[in-house]
């Protein structure tokens, strides 16, 4: 590692590891994160000299390692089981199935539904911090300089987007079925 690495190791690498742990919530993973991590960054070494803000590139690399890792993680745990050897099921009949069943089809629906209705019924500044966030996918720092406020006023307007339509879902008794407190 040249000098700038060990620099920004220094300088992010607890930060780091932290970021790694709250996502994985256990000590080897987040290691192993860390370190798949740390590789991308002396990967992309020529790349640092562009970077403007670099804790955030720092966290976006780490956020799409963690990504990357959980999807692969899903779909070998889809694909790959261990049958016992006295096993009197078939292993086909193991094997989940990527269609969901018609009832599935229909509460999901359902679900659907009532969340986007609800969402209408919420005041149009929490809505649209809603549907930048979640249905444009728009990161904090986009939906910051959209809607021309801070980071911060974009992180609380968020949380209590989600706390209103929590009351709004729990308040109609038409869906307690899918409403969990």
């Amino acid at each position: 590692m040249n000098k700038n690495l060990n620099g920004l190791y220094e300088e992010y690498g607890r930060y780091i590891y932290h970021l790694c742990l709250k996502l994985t919530r256990n000590k080897e993973e987040a290691e192993d994160l860390m370190q798949d991590v740390w590789v991308k960054v002396v990967r992309y070494n020529d790349r640092m000299d562009s970077v403007d803000h670099m804790k955030a590139w720092l966290t976006t690399i780490c956020m799409n390692t963690f990504r990357d890792r959980y999807r692969k993680d899903v779909r070998r745990s889809k694909h790959v089981m261990n049958q016992p050897e006295t096993l009197d099921v078939p292993i086909l009949d193991l094997v989940p199935s990527d269609s969901l069943t018609p009832a599935e089809l229909l509460e999901q629906n359902d679900i659907q539904s009532i969340v986007q209705q609800k969402i209408g019924e919420l005041d149009v500044i929490y809505r649209k911090t809603i549907e930048y966030f979640y249905v444009h996918q728009y990161s904090l720092i986009e939906i910051a300089e959209v809607m021309k406020v801070s980071i911060g006023t974009v992180k609380s307007r968020l949380f209590r987007a989600k706390k209103y339509l929590k009351e709004l879902m729990i308040a109609d008794t038409a869906v307690h079925e899918y409403v969990t407190a």
